[in-house]
């Protein structure tokens, strides 16, 4: 019978490790009750596709980038409990980028009611993926709130068409009124800071995500999920990277596109409907009630029998 085997990191494994993420708890559970063999390894990206290439097994990658026809990667997916499940990669290097997306295909009022749903756990208990803090941010309204993230990162290093230092000096130029930038929060180089606070026309804010997205009347950032929230605030995004969830925004490769951009009126997006095509049918749900019937149906959809 046909087996999938997990690549996992060490440290979930064995007696002594921390313990499988719920997502792979309740694939596991699933797959035992329906009698499909499989097995947990730890995760050796160096001889992963030796590994591959050596069985006729299915592979499961966690927080992979691998290509292979008996191999999907698996990694959250922006927002938990949503999981990436693909045979591309995670986040910026999944597939759904290049799935169409038509919004006359979907029925607006379960979308309406799964986008509100998700946007009261987000923007009404104003969480985010990082800590953010409670009190309430003073900021300008009616500009353009620009989010960094770090470029040493190897995901937002490869995939940006423009460094973040570029993009902001392109946002300034646009002179489309105020300019609030949030630096990342795992970013501790005093350098960014003081580099920040010698660009003249710039609002350095460390303030909750949610205040800084309500109080703009755009989002630019090279493809951070600060975006995915931003829709849920239908706030228009411009993305300066590559992306997966760029079918309702803007995308801009150069500066001079960007400051284009912000001379012109967004158009209207159907935010709603995109946020409920992506979660509810791009990605794989924690707690949903039939996870383990379309995780293997990813699987088949492959070629590979179960």
């Amino acid at each position: 019978m046909s087996k999938i085997i997990f690549h996992v990191p060490r440290s979930w494994l064995g007696p002594l490790g921390g313990g499988l993420m719920p997502f792979y708890t309740r694939l596991t559970e699933g797959l035992t009750a329906l009698n499909v063999p499989f097995s947990m390894v730890e995760l050796d990206r160096d001889t992963l596709m030796a590994e591959v290439e050596a069985d006729d097994a299915f592979h499961i990658v966690n927080h992979g980038r691998f290509t292979h026809p008996r191999l999907l990667n698996a990694g959250v997916a922006y927002v938990y409990p949503f999981w990436n499940v693909d045979p591309s990669g995670i986040r910026a290097f999944s597939s759904i980028g290049s799935q169409p997306f038509n919004p006359a295909q979907i029925e607006a009022e379960e979308a309406r009611a799964f986008f509100r749903k998700l946007k009261a756990r987000l923007v009404g208990a104003r969480t985010s993926r990082y800590e953010q803090p409670e009190e309430e941010a003073d900021l300008p309204d009616g500009g353009t709130a620009v989010f960094f993230q770090s470029e040493a990162h190897r995901s937002v290093g490869e995939t940006m068409y423009m460094d973040r230092w570029a993009m902001l000096q392109a946002v300034i130029d646009a002179d489309r009124g105020p300019v609030v930038v949030k630096p990342h929060p795992r970013d501790t180089d005093p350098k960014t800071r003081a580099r920040l606070r010698k660009m003249a026309g710039v609002t350095v804010s460390d303030g909750n995500i949610h205040d800084i997205i309500a109080a703009c009347d755009r989002v630019v950032t090279i493809n951070s999920a600060v975006g995915i929230e931003a829709y849920l605030h239908r706030k228009p995004v411009i993305l300066c990277g590559q992306a997966d969830f760029a079918h309702v925004a803007d995308e801009a490769r150069d500066p001079a596109a960007l400051i284009a951009l912000l001379a012109t009126d967004p158009a209207r997006r159907a935010y709603d409907k995109y946020i409920w095509w992506y979660f509810a049918h791009q990605c794989l749900s924690t707690t949903e009630p039939h996870l383990v019937r379309r995780f293997l149906d990813r699987v088949r959809a492959t070629g590979f029998a179960i």
